[in-house]
């Protein structure tokens, strides 16, 4: 008797080890690993997998993507800057296709603002390099343990709310303003002009939030990393089964934008295909969606943005001219930062408020040079760039003033050279 309960006790036991690997593996928790540093990234690797988790790595965004759909991960640890594109373009891409992933950012000590602009693009948190990995551990532990509020809109680009934007006081700026409320309650394209950095995204939100479609959803995608391969599917949708690896059905950009605002920046970027494709939507309010056998109508309001010269691309037959012509109903140029100098030290306060909040800091003031400099600077970043300095300024200080040696050298070596 005594030896039988032994052996029913044994196997019970081997029975137990049995189902606890069992569900070790199938409900493992997944890592993607997105870093260049292939030493930091098998140090990572390593690291978690003896704490229980399935690891991939990946060396660049190209690769990544092709990982994230067979690997299906819960988690991904990216790098900002990596040799082919950067980690706030895989994380925007990421959060369109697989909306549930969740991000933690990894970068250097100088791209804190940028890791600031991920969290806001859906990252839940960043880490600092070098990365500590009991910090980076325990970071994992709460972002996959923190319930998450669901979304029925995908997340594509920032979706900064309306009330931090900055808005200028120049005339310049006040005129964008203007045309922004004289455009938006009507149902006109609207192309809008300006380089990188001067806040193309919030005025298309402002046109959208000022019309009558404000209800309805606003959908911004950036074209400038969209896979030309997958653009069609991207923007029409796609049947399960229509092409390798459309595994379900999945609705298109114009699609999630019915009755509401589709805003593409960096149009410019488009393949005459897409081009083509684009003018017959707009043209008939229909869609197909690759692999379907009937159209889908849909009501869009439509805003385009791009940095580069349209009207030169059309010149050069890069760009299509009936498109051109469909999308620019209404032009909006939004100045460059160096066009409305008067307005620097207004931003720069404002942005010194939000750097405060955000890091929970009690930095004061600019001192009057460090004000000089900011006016003598010629900001190609613009507004942008112009944030990015502020919050690093305010991270490294260590006083209630913030002094010209916090600046970053490219703006004293400027004023030095004048």
């Amino acid at each position: 008797m005594l030896k039988t309960k032994k052996k029913i006790d044994k196997y019970l036991q081997n029975y137990a080890y049995i189902c606890l690997n069992l569900i070790h593996t199938f409900f493992m928790m997944k890592i993607l690993i997105l870093d260049d540093d292939l030493t930091l990234s098998l140090m990572l690797k390593t690291w978690l997998s003896k704490k229980g988790y399935e690891i991939q790595t990946a060396i660049n965004v190209a690769a990544a993507k092709k990982e994230l759909e067979p690997f299906d991960p819960a988690l991904v640890i990216s790098d900002l800057r990596l040799p082919d594109d950067n980690g706030l373009s895989f994380l925007k891409w990421a959060k369109q296709h697989h909306p549930d992933v969740v991000f933690i950012m990894m970068t250097s000590y100088a791209d804190i603002p940028t890791a600031v602009d991920a969290i806001r693009s859906g990252a839940y948190d960043y880490i600092a390099k070098p990365v500590n990995p009991e910090e980076l551990l325990k970071k994992i532990q709460t972002a996959v343990s923190s319930p998450r509020k669901e979304t029925k809109k995908p997340l594509y680009l920032p979706n900064d709310d309306l009330s931090t934007y900055v808005k200028g006081q120049s005339p310049k700026y006040k005129k964008v303003y203007d045309h922004v409320d004289l455009v938006a309650p009507t149902l006109l394209s609207v192309f809008i002009e300006g380089e990188s950095g001067v806040g193309k995204e919030h005025i298309a939100r402002m046109i959208h939030d000022k019309s009558k479609r404000a209800d309805g959803p606003f959908i911004p995608v950036d074209c400038g990393v969209m896979n030309k391969e997958l653009s069609a599917s991207d923007f029409f949708g796609h049947i399960k089964g229509s092409f390798t690896g459309a595994i379900s059905n999945k609705k298109g950009h114009f699609e999630e934008a019915d009755k509401g605002t589709l805003f593409l920046d960096e149009i410019g970027n488009l393949s005459p295909d897409v081009q083509m494709q684009l003018l017959r939507t707009l043209q008939e309010r229909r869609i197909k969606p690759v692999g379907a056998n009937r159209e889908i109508e849909v009501d869009v309001r439509l805003v385009v943005a791009t940095n580069e010269d349209l009207e030169e691309l059309v010149k050069a037959g890069k760009f299509r001219r009936d498109l051109y012509h469909r999308i620019n109903e209404f032009h909006i140029y939004i100045p460059t930062l160096k066009e409305c100098k008067e307005d620097i030290p207004f931003f720069a306060r404002r942005f010194l408020d939000d750097a405060n909040r955000e890091m929970d800091k009690n930095v004061a003031s600019f001192d009057e040079e460090t004000l000089q400099l900011f006016l003598s600077y010629h900001w190609p970043g613009n507004i942008r760039e112009l944030r990015n300095v502020v919050f690093r300024m305010v991270l490294i200080a260590h006083t209630d003033i913030l002094t010209k040696d916090l600046l970053p050298d490219r703006i004293c070596l400027e004023q030095k050279s004048s």
